[in-house]
């Protein structure tokens, strides 16, 4: 028995040790100055009050903190921003401090050379320029309007042909609008498609995939929330990301070497972006090459797709916003009509109904997290360096202090306001704000508006008949982006 005992006292000091480093942990957070936040708890922080759904859960804690919060996840402190007041002071006014991101351990090699997530400065600003001055900026667009014209027909084709079938064949919106938005990128990036409309097992799959991605992304990862067991890549994630990013990586090869042959061969150029990137001489390797053409093909089609599906959701949810937007459209394009992008300055309500979609459901429910690069002072609080930043834009745009009844669907509060979504109005930042804007969002703008204008003003479109009985599933897939968990099928009748 005398033998045992130094054993059993083992438990009972590991467990008094534990309590001491927990309570003296809780003095050092009170003591730091952080923002408030929810007590956390030993080791695990406050990971159990996150959830599945981790852009409501942070909402709902921000409505007892405040909205500029503080909570510990694991071992890693986090910031959550909730408000337009508190994102201004982080990515305006502090936005130098918080140009980094806070990486996933996901992500694994492909952070090393991605845009999005390398720091501010070079190779970064060699990319940003390149997108910048290549493909995003205004003149370029223009110039590629004939494309996206021509790949919004091709859409418009394939929804007549499924609704001259017998009693008309649901369309997937999302599928379709995916599809359209994946083969303009490869028309303007490659010069040729990479899916089919007609293909739909082979678009679906694709899109399935890009899903996968942002999902598996943007998902809790305790990698993430524990760095000392990162090397174990506990719940697989890394694993799984590598593999579907070696499926695209596979891709975009085929792409390259079949331009790098040509040339070889000596045919005429192309003068697409492709072109523009082997030209470029700033010394971009393969890798780079490849995670530049992931971010672009990922991001572009993905966040697209999913804003016209949600803004069509809305509008069949809807009837009377349904109505004003295809009256609109009649009454200044004419009925039938190809729309062109230049005609959607003369659309109000068409705009509004994009803006409040991005309200209601924002492209990214939480901005891709920033990293604090030093110890600041904020509003009266102390932000440590190495602090991970969320900025939860949907609580935004749930704030009933900002939005007379934000759960409702009211493209109307936008008519008489100058709010817009380009960055300038902490009120509505779906694509960020800041140094590390979404630089595709002119690109997104103009195809999410050509898209859902195109599909409104050439059919009529209702609810299979048990959906229209059962009401539509608005439950969501939390990733990098905000996705319907089950897809929109609607059926058009041409007008």
């Amino acid at each position: 028995m005398a033998v045992l005992l130094p054993w059993l006292a083992w438990p009972a000091w590991l467990l008094v040790s534990l309590l001491a480093v927990y309570l003296l942990d809780l003095y050092a957070h009170t003591r730091r100055g952080l923002p408030p936040g929810p007590r956390p708890l030993p080791f695990i922080g406050s990971l159990h009050l996150l959830g599945d759904q981790p852009h409501r859960s942070l909402a709902r804690l921000a409505k007892i903190h405040g909205p500029l919060m503080s909570l510990r996840l694991g071992s890693v402190t986090n910031v959550v921003i909730s408000s337009p007041e508190v994102a201004y002071e982080f990515l305006q006014k502090h936005d130098v401090v918080f140009a980094h991101r806070s990486v996933a351990h996901a992500l694994g090699d492909h952070a090393k050379t991605s845009v999005a997530w390398l720091p501010p400065y070079t190779p970064w600003r060699t990319l940003r320029k390149i997108m910048a001055t290549e493909l995003f900026a205004s003149h370029r667009l223009d110039a590629l309007q004939h494309l996206r014209r021509q790949k919004v027909e091709e859409l418009v084709g394939h929804v007549r042909r499924m609704a001259a079938l017998q009693q008309g064949t649901p369309v997937d919106v999302g599928r379709v609008a995916f599809t359209t938005s994946l083969n303009l990128l490869s028309r303007t990036i490659f010069s040729c498609d990479l899916t089919n409309l007609d293909d739909h097992a082979g678009s679906k799959e694709f899109q399935e995939l890009v899903a996968a991605v942002m999902e598996a992304a943007g998902s809790p990862n305790l990698s993430d929330v524990f760095p000392a067991l990162a090397w174990a890549d506990l719940q697989g994630m890394r694993r799984r990301l590598a593999q579907m990013f070696a499926r695209l990586h596979q891709l975009f090869d085929l792409q390259v070497d079949r331009r790098l042959r040509e040339r070889d061969a000596g045919e005429p150029r192309k003068n697409d972006f492709l072109d523009v990137l082997l030209d470029a001489d700033v010394g971009l390797d393969r890798d780079t090459l490849r995670t530049f053409f992931t971010d672009l093909f990922v991001a572009g089609s993905d966040t697209t797709s999913n804003t016209v599906e949600w803004a069509m959701t809305e509008l069949l949810r809807n009837p009377v916003s349904m109505a004003k937007t295809c009256n609109e459209l009649v009454r200044v394009i004419g009925l039938r009509r190809n729309i062109e992008e230049s005609d959607i300055h003369q659309l109000p309500y068409l705009r509004a109904v994009i803006k409040e979609t991005f309200r209601l459901h924002p492209t990214v429910p939480l901005l891709l997290p920033r990293q604090a690069e030093a110890t600041i002072q904020i509003m009266g609080h102390i932000i440590p360096k190495g602090a991970r930043v969320l900025v939860n834009v949907w609580a935004m745009g749930q704030d009933k202090q900002i939005w007379t009844e934000p759960e409702m669907f009211m493209p109307e509060r936008f008519l008489e306001t100058p709010i817009d979504f380009k960055g300038g109005d902490f009120k509505l930042i779906p694509f960020g704000a800041g140094r590390r804007i979404c630089p595709g969002m002119p690109l997104a703008s103009r195809m999410v508006h050509l898209v859902l204008a195109s599909l409104l003003n050439q059919f009529k479109w209702r609810l299979p008949t048990e959906v229209e009985r059962n009401g539509i599933d608005m439950a969501e897939n939390f990733g990098v982006s905000l996705s319907k968990a089950t897809p929109l099928c609607a059926i058009a009748t041409p007008i």
